[in-house]
């Protein structure tokens, strides 16, 4: 019998044609050469892997003196820190871009067959690193550096401005927001809303810098450009990104044509002013028309905060990964962190952006934010904290350092985002004591969906439309600087119907008023591939794990939900995103879950909308 198999098994390795067995002579050969074979391949993933740990030990040092000078340059602003960060990135720079490293990562990438998934996904993270800051280019990478250290500075190191009243005073970011959410007065916005963009005018030409430094290396290192650098972790090219976001567009925009329809008649009414044929940028709650809150009427959680502090703001957030089975924040995350707004008189100045950062790729994360007690900051926090957690759950020893990451950054988002979502439902919020202004309302239900629909819905055309669409036309196509601002406000009307209070010329460079614009560059698509994903996971927690209505569901103490998270979380970037999304939510990512969330709101919306014009985009 172990003959008759031994012969068998010996027919199947030499893929026999004949009927006849191979002579004892040819047996012989073909097993030694498939032993041989083997040997050879174990050989080269035994040095593959040797290569990889030497590189993961040394870049983990250069990496977290980074992230530590970053951290300082950015949580006090200053010459003397831009100065140390530039440093630790050239040092970097000069390990991860080092020529003879780009060797080897090309030698081994070309044996790929021969090496195993893991040690591919890490050489690949190892070339995207090298592409960024290619030590053959020394003189580039150098500039680079300092530029992109530069941009930063000035972005956040910029005194907004508004005159009111005859005098001239500097305002936060904060007040900026507070205004375009909150006065009804049209000239007030204008001006606050013009004052956020003059940072552009700083910005511009650092950008144009930046886009022809970066797409330098990118292509350099046999990209198309940086936007097709920025797409790889995908496997996509470029126009195979962009045609992933149109896709998305077309799916949702029908839904987002009778939001901007319902958006402008109801804003005219509370203006007073005839009915535009597209949205006033400065009618929008939000500078960059991304969201747009305080647009429903009796729908005001922010009223619900007025007794809240700061701290009890990210401490409910940390309550509330808890009850899902996830550990308390460490002591030296709170003790790190910058937390919390600074005061008018303050003398540093930080960034003011949102953001959760991994330092060591292990036990050292933190938060910089500016909390204030408002409904914005109280899910923006929850969201922070979904990257925290994020962290804290891939950073184990089955996730090898350079893959303590997501599969795609979009990933990484789509937690955050899922539970920036959960978090905005009303069960949840009204658990706090934090409702609407009035509760008592039959339309209720329809409000609150409105409410986050105007959150999550138009963010789609911002981040799916315009961002991309933007940053495509400046690295791939390479946008003349004469057209930035005409560009951007092109695609902000093709996309999201919304246009500038007044034109807008090339003095101004509204498009790199947006933060990540300048310092995370082509990170938009990953928002939106976050947002639609966001619904894909909540219907299917809420249908197949808590059994639940996925329109309402309070994921306060639900660990079904927080295990299903942690399977998910807890292989980091050890499997591809298409795979990752199969095993979760056992589909390709679609804006289904999202349509079907708000088809109660679309039959409203229709109703609402009878004999209204719509705009043409």
């Amino acid at each position: 019998m172990k003959k008759i198999l031994f012969i068998a098994l010996i027919c199947i390795v030499t893929s026999c044609s004949s009927g006849e067995a191979p002579s004892a002579r040819q047996d012989q050969n073909s097993l030694s050469h498939t032993a041989s074979q083997v040997a050879v391949n174990d050989d080269l993933r035994k040095q593959a892997q040797a290569f990889i740990d030497v590189y993961t030990i040394e870049y983990l040092q250069h990496f977290y003196k980074l992230q530590i000078a970053d951290w300082n340059s950015q949580t006090n602003i200053n010459d003397e820190n831009d100065k140390k960060k530039i440093e630790a990135d050239t040092t970097l720079s000069l390990f991860v871009g080092n020529p003879e490293t780009i060797k080897k990562i090309t030698y081994y990438l070309e044996k790929k067959d021969q090496l195993s998934d893991l040690q591919i996904r890490q050489l690949r993270y190892m070339k995207r690193k090298a592409a960024a800051r290619p030590g053959t280019l020394p003189a580039t990478v150098s500039q680079l550096i300092q530029s992109e250290t530069k941009q930063i500075s000035d972005l956040y190191g910029f005194n907004f401005r508004v005159s009111e009243r005859g005098q001239e005073k500097v305002v936060t970011a904060n007040d900026i927001q507070t205004v375009l959410e909150t006065a009804k007065d049209l000239k007030q916005r204008q001006l606050y809303w013009e004052a956020s963009k003059e940072v552009g005018v700083v910005l511009k030409e650092g950008l144009d810098k930046l886009r022809g430094l970066r797409n330098e290396v990118a292509r350099h290192m046999g990209y198309s450009s940086f936007f097709a650098l920025g797409v790889d972790e995908y496997d996509f090219t470029s126009d195979e990104m962009i045609a992933m976001m149109d896709k998305l567009l077309e799916e949702i925009k029908p839904l987002y044509r009778e939001l901007h329809t319902y958006a402008r008649y109801e804003l005219a009414k509370r203006y007073n002013l005839p009915v535009p044929d597209y949205l006033p940028a400065h009618w929008l709650g939000n500078r960059w028309g991304q969201n747009w809150p305080g647009l429903v009427e009796g729908i005001d959680y922010n009223q619900g905060f007025k007794d809240k502090t700061s701290e009890w703001m990210i401490k409910t957030a940390e309550k509330y990964y808890m009850s899902q089975g996830f550990p308390a924040l460490s002591e030296n995350f709170w003790k790190n962190s910058d937390l919390y707004e600074l005061p008018a008189d303050a003398k540093r100045k930080k960034n003011t952006h949102a953001s959760a950062w991994h330092l060591n790729l292990d036990d050292d994360y933190r938060s910089l934010m500016s909390i204030k007690p408002d409904y914005d900051w109280f899910t923006t926090i929850h969201h922070e904290l979904g990257h925290i957690y994020y962290y804290i759950t891939y950073a184990v020893p089955s996730v090898p350092p350079l893959l303590r990451d997501s599969p795609t950054s979009g990933f990484h988002e789509a937690i955050t985002t899922f539970n920036q979502l959960a978090v905005s439902q009303r069960s949840y919020l009204t658990s706090y004591g934090i409702t609407e202004a009035k509760a008592d309302s039959p339309d209720d239900d329809i409000r609150a969906l409105l409410a986050q629909a105007f959150e999550f819905v138009v963010f789609l055309p911002f981040g799916a439309g315009t961002m991309p669409h933007f940053e495509y036309a400046l690295y791939e196509n390479n946008l003349d600087p004469s057209q930035f601002n005409k560009a951007w406000w092109d695609y902000v009307k093709k996309y999201q119907g919304v246009v500038p209070p007044t034109e807008r010329d090339e003095h101004y460079c509204d498009a790199a008023s947006k933060t990540h614009i300048n310092d995370y560059p082509v990170m938009y698509f990953n928002y939106a591939f976050a947002q639609v994903l966001a619904y894909q996971l909540n219907d299917h927690i809420a249908k197949n794990i808590l059994k639940k209505d996925p329109h309402n569901v309070n994921y306060f103490g639900q660990k079904e939900a927080g295990d299903f998270l942690r399977k998910m979380m807890v292989q980091g970037n050890t499997k591809g995103w298409r795979e990752l999304l199969k095993e979760t939510v056992g589909s390709e990512l679609s804006a289904k879950p999202m349509l079907e969330y708000y088809a109660p709101l679309m039959t409203y919306l229709k109703e609402q909308n009878k004999g209204r014009v719509y705009s043409e985009f």
